[in-house]
């Protein structure tokens, strides 16, 4: 399952719903948004089917960074096992950032599908192919591999919350390729030299590094 639902976000989550949705999940975006950053969001429903929707891999695509938060019935979903490979493909071919978060479940167990997590991971590979299994199977060792938040290791989940956006905000930060002209250009527009109180506005689709040019400034 994904976590608007058009190409103005910047941030893309994979989760299972029933897990993490109404709890971790709801805190995450309430703490990015706070800070400027729109993370995808499904709420209005996408139709699920064998294969994820076209507009979901879209919107995988867009995304500046994914994360991915790794629960324990994270692996009972094939939908989140095939957004997870799209999540992997972009790292790939196109430098994605992906991050990680084990909610209630340990690294070691998504590394190598054991415990709990094994059997749920097993369950979802009853009656696919061995080519399908062993994609899924290397996807889970590969992003847990991925160093991430662990859950067990903060005394509570709003601190990990506001390191989580945190970091997401200095990775987008980080990216903002050619901020530098842009601010060149504007400032002989704001007229910085001047004593006098000045109103600016700063105006744009959601999503193109606003909040970051007014921080830069």
């Amino acid at each position: 399952m994904a976590s608007s639902s058009s190409s103005s976000h910047q941030v893309f989550t994979s989760f299972h719903g029933p897990d993490v949705r109404k709890t971790f999940l709801s805190h995450l975006r309430k703490q990015l948004e706070h800070t400027g950053i729109n993370m995808f969001d499904d709420t209005n429903g996408i139709e699920r089917s064998q294969t994820i929707d076209t507009s979901l891999t879209r919107a995988i695509r867009d995304s500046k960074i994914s994360i991915v938060v790794l629960s324990r019935n994270y692996a009972s979903s094939s939908w989140c096992l095939d957004e997870l490979l799209e999540i992997l493909k972009c790292r790939q071919d196109s430098g994605q950032i992906v991050m990680t978060v084990f909610h209630g479940v340990d690294p070691s167990d998504v590394r190598k599908q054991i415990g709990d997590f094994g059997i749920a991971f097993k369950e979802t590979c009853a009656c696919r192919t061995e080519e399908q299994k062993i994609k899924w199977s290397q996807a889970l060792s590969d992003v847990a591999n991925i160093a991430g938040e662990d859950f067990k290791n903060w005394d509570n989940e709003a601190d990990m919350v506001e390191k989580i956006a945190k970091d997401v905000s200095n990775k987008l930060n980080d990216n903002m390729v050619g901020l530098e002209d842009h601010l060149r250009e504007m400032e002989p527009l704001l007229d910085l030299d001047n004593d006098e109180v000045k109103i600016v506005g700063i105006s744009g689709p959601a999503g193109i590094g606003k909040t970051t040019i007014v921080r830069a400034l």
